[in-house]
């Protein structure tokens, strides 16, 4: 496995958390279900022009350049054998500053293309032509400079209101510190990251929990609950139904891969 990570340097260093170049891990095809999350990446797939995604019965394909936007609940992607990306991390707040809308992209796999227009589209063709990995890096890096538009500084009461949310404070209290109407900080966040702050919370304690769980295989789910701050057991239950579609027990058994994948077949 191949895996090289790339810092860019000003002034997208403030908008981009890492680019990185990954290859190999795949020994086989294999369909798993992913956790929500509130990042949104670039994804560009160098094996084959394509990625598919599963909802039900129904399968869903998009190029192989394409941007991933937050999940608010959880999705099931095909990673095919002998995986070879490139990915984009984005900070908070920064997708607008590069031409790329949050909102559009929110449970969805977007075309590059249909954000970029042609170069979007041709840029899987780019990195191709770079050859080696480092080249492919910086091919990424010049784009993504071809495309900055908006300020290299996110909206900082945004990015402010992302942390405190992703730490646990409530969202009325969040709005009260930075001195917004409750519908002033929806509006600007929604437009900034893609989700509304409540849903944004509701996954970031999600994903809190389930790293908290990382490596266990069992759980004292009533105190799993107490400790993230649910009401009690049943409503952590009902929190893992609604954004992931599985019960508590349920994601401990078919977790793979770390905290975030868990095994998916039809009949699950």
């Amino acid at each position: 496995m191949t895996v090289i990570v790339h810092r860019p340097g000003p002034p997208l260093d403030r908008l981009i958390e890492a680019i990185t170049f990954q290859a190999g891990e795949q020994l086989q095809t294999s369909v798993e279900k992913i956790l929500p999350s509130v990042a949104a990446n670039l994804w560009v797939n160098l094996n084959h022009d394509e990625f598919r995604s599963f909802e039900g019965s129904r399968v869903s394909s998009v190029p192989g350049t394409m941007l991933a936007g937050p999940r608010s609940s959880a999705s099931v992607i095909e990673f095919e054998q002998g995986r070879a990306h490139i990915g984009v991390s984005f900070a908070f707040g920064a997708l607008p500053s590069l031409g790329l809308a949050p909102a559009a992209a929110a449970d969805k796999l977007v075309p590059l293309e249909l954000m970029w227009g042609r170069d979007g589209g041709y840029l899987r063709e780019q990195l191709l032509s770079a050859v080696t990995p480092d080249g492919m890096l910086a091919t990424m890096e010049d784009a993504l400079l071809a495309y900055l538009c908006g300020p290299v500084t996110p909206d900082q009461g945004t990015v402010i209101a992302a942390r405190l949310l992703s730490a646990g404070m409530p969202v009325t209290k969040v709005a009260a510190d930075l001195g917004l109407l409750p519908r002033t900080l929806r509006r600007r966040f929604t437009a900034q990251i893609g989700l509304t702050p409540k849903r944004f919370a509701r996954v970031q304690r999600l994903q809190r929990v389930v790293r908290s769980l990382d490596g266990r295989e069992e759980a004292d789910w009533a105190a799993v609950a107490a400790a993230h701050g649910y009401c009690d057991q049943p409503h952590l239950a009902d929190e893992f139904r609604d954004l992931a579609d599985v019960t508590p027990a349920e994601y401990l058994r078919s977790r793979i891969d770390g905290p975030n994948h868990l095994r998916f077949s039809p009949a699950s």
